[in-house]
């Protein structure tokens, strides 16, 4: 806001007067004005024409005067108090300049404004679990956290659900060493179903309240599914073949949609928050922008961007919260960097180089910040400020490096899992006030809400 509209809008409100007041309103003519014009009346102009005239003469004729006249001169100057150093001064001081703006109201102006305190970030982790046979496969996407507040985890054959409200442990499934090991999870919307795909192509739907097998997809991959991601009742997979499929769960033939453009393994699969876009990343160093708009059911989806910037395979994906268009892209180990791209254009926005391969991507949900969790050296968490791309904090405590990242419900912690087999947890994100002043969310529909059952 300018400095015009201020002032017109606080004269218009009467309890924002004060501070206006001082300037308009005077006691009398003498505040508030801009300089001191003297009174003519207050100067003694008799002695200053002195000074400029007859004192000068003695001074220019030394020999004129006599030791006594130079006496009797004195005693006179003394007498009539012409002995001043100031040609022009004034009788009477001038008046004390009255202050426009009164301290204490300058002070309560300043106070008013509120100063953001810096957020403490913690640099370990709250809590540590043991992940026994997580597998070390950069490819994979072994890690979710839903919106009931439950993790799971896959564990070579087995998935886990770990309640973060009791921190309970249970055992959703185990698979047949033909099928397994487990590739992928994803929570669907609900918080209560979760997909999970399979080392033999297979993908499993289940019920995670009554720890039931809902349906097994199959026929969309030739060879393991290391990627998944939901946009309502359409859940997306990715293989190893480099196919994108998307099936409606809804119903007994789910392939609807077939997205080609990869060559290599898709390890990288993200819907954005409106479910128009969807973002790939292969083994093939491409990523791709998909529209929904663009799909086609009885052939292949062409591409809306292709982006050959990575130099390496392109896993971590995530879009921004607060600006629907911005994608953010890790590369691996022979990349090491993180891109910004506008998806509408297909644009880069910006490139920084981690000096590491980078496994996972978290946006914040309540401030401009974005966390990325690395490989080979050190194997850390780096917080960085959007868009500046400072770092904000560096979270070390992995000994091998960290794959895997899920962010709770809430907003606050994130759960990361790395090639150390262990789980830790990081209150990186802090306290979600702006997500508390903004009331709370209405639950997403469930994806099998119309449904009796899934065949």
């Amino acid at each position: 806001m300018d400095a015009g509209s201020l002032s017109s809008s606080a004269t218009k409100s009467h309890s924002r007067c004060p501070l206006q007041e001082q300037f308009l309103q005077r006691r009398n003519s003498r505040e508030n004005l801009d300089r001191f014009i003297p009174n003519r009346s207050a100067m003694d102009f008799d002695y200053a024409h002195y000074m400029l005239t007859e004192a000068k003469k003695g001074k220019e004729n030394p020999m004129a005067s006599s030791p006594s006249k130079e006496a009797y001169r004195k005693h006179l100057a003394d007498s009539f108090n012409m002995n001043r150093t100031r040609i022009l001064a004034f009788k009477n001081k001038p008046p004390t300049p009255t202050d426009a703006i009164p301290n204490n109201c300058s002070t309560s102006f300043q106070q008013s404004k509120p100063v953001k305190a810096r957020r403490y970030i913690p640099q370990t982790s709250e809590r540590t679990l043991d992940a026994p046979d997580l597998v070390d496969d950069y490819y994979l996407n072994l890690l979710d956290w839903g919106s009931s507040n439950v993790l799971a985890i896959a564990l070579g054959n087995t998935v886990y659900l770990w309640d973060a409200t009791d921190g309970n442990t249970s055992e959703l499934v185990t698979v047949d060493d033909e099928a397994g090991p487990v590739t992928s999870v994803k929570w669907a919307p609900d918080g209560r179903h979760i997909s999970i795909g399979l080392n033999n192509s297979d993908i499993q739907l289940w019920d995670s309240t009554s720890n039931r097998l809902l349906r097994t997809l199959k026929g969309g991959h030739q060879s393991r599914v290391g990627s998944l991601d939901w946009n309502n009742h359409i859940l997306t997979t990715g293989g190893m073949d480099g196919k994108i499929v998307n099936n409606d769960v809804r119903v007994r033939s789910h392939i609807v949609e077939t997205y080609t453009g990869h060559h290599q393994e898709v390890c990288g699969l993200k819907w954005s928050a409106s479910g128009q876009q969807l973002a790939s990343g292969g083994n093939d160093n491409l990523l791709h922008i998909w529209d929904r708009s663009m799909a086609s059911s009885n052939s292949p989806t062409q591409y809306l961007h292709r982006l050959e910037d990575h130099t390496a395979a392109v896993k971590a994906l995530a879009w921004c919260p607060f600006q629907g268009n911005l994608l953010a892209s890790g590369g691996g180990g022979g990349d090491k960097c993180i891109k910004f791209w506008n998806t509408h254009t297909g644009a880069c926005l910006n490139s920084v180089d981690t000096g590491s391969q980078v496994c996972a991507l978290l946006w914040n949900k309540n401030e401009r910040e974005l966390l990325s969790s690395h490989g080979f050296t050190q194997n850390q968490l780096t917080l960085w400020k959007y868009p500046s791309m400072v770092k904000m904090a560096e979270l070390t405590g992995h000994t091998s490096r960290v794959l895997f990242m899920a962010q709770s419900p809430d907003g606050c912690t994130v759960a990361s899992a790395a090639g150390d087999e262990t789980l830790r947890f990081w209150n990186v994100f802090g306290s979600p006030e702006v997500a508390a002043k903004a009331g709370p969310k209405a639950a997403p529909e469930p994806p099998f809400a119309h449904l009796n059952r899934i065949r």
